[in-house]
Order: C-alpha cells, then sequence, then structure tokens
C-alpha cells in the first residue's frame, strides 16, 4: 500500500522530495506520490510538518 499526498493540507515545502529513499514523489502546485514508484517506507510522512501524508486506504 503506497502512501497519499491530501491535497488540501499540503503546502508544497518539498521536505519529503529530499527525503524519499526511491524518488516517487514528483513535485508541482500540487505534490504527487507515484504509487507504483512508492515502497511504503513512510519516511515522507515523519518528516512532513503538515501532516498532509499518510498511507492510502
Amino acid at each position: 500500500m503506497a502512501h497519499k499526498i491530501a491535497e488540501d493540507i499540503c503546502v508544497a515545502c518539498g521536505t519529503c522530495i529530499g527525503e524519499c529513499p526511491v524518488g516517487a514523489i514528483s513535485e508541482g502546485d500540487v505534490y504527487k506520490i507515484d504509487p507504483n514508484v512508492c515502497i511504503d517506507c513512510g519516511t515522507c510522512a515523519g518528516v512532513c510538518p503538515t501532516g498532509a501524508i499518510a498511507p492510502e486506504e
């Protein structure tokens, strides 16, 4: 199960991008996590200052 970014909470600070060990997060007006690349390690969720990242349900 991959993680997902809650677009309404994400402030596009970029903290998660540098922490993702597999480069699954793409930058833009709205950040996205590619579920085909995400290894569900949770590193991005742990560093997100707004709590915008959580496992997909």
